[in-house]
């Protein structure tokens, strides 16, 4: 951490402390972020427990969530911690290649991450992160750019290219747009880090054209069909289900899901 100065505010006192609101100074933002922490309030933090980030929309803020849903509520029924971060406006969870002081993502994994596993018992395996709209693009952001750090994203309504909104919600801003004379070189560091899009592909699908532009081809069902011939699907099958994947899924996916957590393939 580069100079951070943490400050731990305790606003809130309600539901036997089960909410808190952390402020967290860091030389990564243009301002204070901060957080409103909601975790189980029946008073028992003594078990190790998943964590839910929720990411507000553009022009909202750290509370925008609660006001729509009742973030304590949800904390208690699934016996989780919620937090809920502020995206400073339209931020939009990025590492701007424009401004070093609005480099968000990099706030989260050296500031906003390590505050959340040090001042509360996590389950390491076990943390989500969804968002609405510039939360939406924000949460797929972060999980492509930590994939390890967390279990799974979902994406509501979020933007999945900026460039293609780069005329409003101040995109251009944040992407360095309006200042640069080279902004598809500026853009470069937007990119950087981010994977490729991935394709699921069938055996008669356009490969080459997908690889030309861009894409990872993946081919599960010539994949699945590979472990129905070497007579290991049904090895792999069982291990999907006990991960909640439903037995009416076609058993090709449940194979390919199966190899996939338990690390195997015959290729």
């Amino acid at each position: 951490m580069k100079n951070i100065i943490i400050a731990l505010l305790l606003l809130l006192s309600i539901s036997s402390n089960a909410q808190q609101q952390l402020v967290i100074n860091s030389s990564y933002l243009v301002s204070p972020d901060t957080v409103w922490v909601f975790t189980p309030n029946n008073g028992d933090l003594q078990n190790a427990l998943p964590v839910v980030y929720l990411l507000h929309g553009w022009a909202g803020n750290y509370h925008y969530w609660d006001d729509i849903i009742d973030c304590q509520s949800y904390a208690n029924k699934y016996n989780a911690i919620i937090v809920c971060p502020d995206g400073l406006y339209d931020s939009w969870y990025i590492n701007s290649p424009a401004n070093n002081e609005n480099d968000w993502s990099t706030f989260f994994s050296w500031d906003l991450a390590p505050v959340i596993a040090e001042n509360y018992n996590i389950q390491q395996d076990s943390i989500f992160v969804t968002g609405l709209s510039m939360g939406g693009h924000g949460a797929l952001y972060l999980f492509e750019t930590f994939t390890e750090y967390f279990r799974s994203a979902g994406s509501l309504s979020g933007l999945l290219d900026l460039t293609d909104w780069s005329e409003h919600y101040g995109i251009s801003r944040i992407l360095g747009l309006s200042d640069s004379e080279n902004p598809k070189e500026l853009l470069k560091d937007y990119f950087t880090g981010m994977k490729s899009p991935i394709a699921w592909c069938t055996s008669a699908g356009p490969a080459e054209i997908l690889r030309a532009l861009g894409f990872e081809v993946y081919f599960p069902e010539n994949h699945g069909a590979l472990l129905g011939a070497s007579r290991t699907a049904e090895k792999y099958i069982p291990r999907a289900h006990q991960e909640g994947y439903d037995g009416e899924i076609c058993s090709y996916l449940t194979a390919d899901i199966g190899a996939w957590l338990m690390k195997e393939t015959p290729l």
